[in-house]
């Protein structure tokens, strides 16, 4: 009941957006504006006044990183492995992996985490986001880079925009100033933390409603074997692999939580820009991010359940 009580609000709030879409209560480019409100405005005050305020569990970045990132890397080399045997096209084999990967730690991961775990998940959480849309676009991009032998300028020409980018996000922002004033040891005003909190609150709940918004256009159509096989790898392989690593580095719950629950993950938006962006496995990629999340709705419980147990 306790798992049910963690997770059952969150998917119901993402079929609140998906249903609202469907049924014409707002219009399908609504999800714009509100996540633009929850990814720009709510959710980076979440995670500033929690990183503030909150008490944090002590634990090493590199093993948080090493159990997370080495479950992302050994996905992405299953991932090319098995594109290898599905697919000719090298490139393609690129975006299979960031499909596998690229779980939705943003919209879906950070209301799960501190509705299953508390704000003590804060810091955890910030260690693994700081780092996360960097390293990936990064990987991605080099890769893509190497094997389509098309590097038409310097590493650093092909670097600049995803740190441009990185030194805008609200998110990121978040975070760096969060961490800063921690360290000031000055806190929060009442009034300065209350307005802050009200923010904060709107953060979990206009993030899952934009998510149900914006999965009414992803579609599940084509390429049925490469669609499952990303689910596969997304909600079973990497959570698995992360689950074993951070036993084997001795991460506290808190910590261990943190990484098992975001890379259980299903496939993100982001993969799909990423598919986008070099027009491969954009079909797949789009069925990924509509089945993984429905299929999430039945594995996430689970997780929450081994992690509780």
């Amino acid at each position: 009941m306790a798992t049910l009580l963690i997770v059952a609000p969150v998917f119901a709030l993402i079929a609140a957006g998906y249903a609202a879409v469907l049924f014409r209560f707002v219009s399908e480019g609504a999800h714009k504006g509100i996540s633009e409100f929850a990814f720009s405005i709510a959710i980076p005050a979440l995670l500033f006044r929690t990183i503030v305020v909150s008490e944090f569990p002590d634990v090493s970045p590199y093993r948080m990183w090493g159990a997370y990132y080495g479950a992302l890397a050994l996905t992405w080399i299953a991932a090319l492995l098995i594109s290898a045997l599905l697919r000719k096209q090298r490139e393609d084999g690129v975006v299979f992996a960031i499909g596998s990967v690229y779980g939705n730690i943003v919209m879906l991961g950070i209301p799960l985490v501190i509705s299953a775990l508390g704000t003590e998940a804060a810091g955890p959480m910030a260690l693994i986001l700081s780092v996360n849309t960097p390293l990936l676009w990064l990987c991605g991009i080099l890769q893509m880079e190497l094997v389509s032998r098309k590097r038409t300028g310097s590493a650093l020409s092909v670097i600049r925009p995803v740190l441009t980018d990185l030194a805008r996000n609200p998110l990121m922002l978040a975070i760096g100033f969060g961490v800063i004033w921690r360290f000031t040891g000055l806190g929060l005003t009442p009034v300065v933390d209350r307005t802050i909190e009200l923010l904060a609150q709107a953060g979990s709940p206009t993030a899952l409603i934009a998510l149900g918004i914006n999965l009414f256009r992803f579609e599940v159509k084509g390429e049925k074997l490469s669609i499952l096989v990303m689910c596969a790898l997304k909600l079973m392989a990497m959570p698995a692999a992360a689950f074993v690593l951070a036993k084997l580095l001795g991460l506290p719950p808190v910590a261990a939580g943190v990484v098992v629950l975001f890379a259980a993950m299903p496939t993100g938006a982001n993969a799909y820009i990423f598919a986008v962006q070099y027009q491969r496995l954009v079909n797949p990629v789009s069925g990924a991010v509509a089945l993984g999340t429905l299929l999430a709705a039945a594995t996430l419980p689970v997780v929450v359940w081994v992690l509780a147990g």
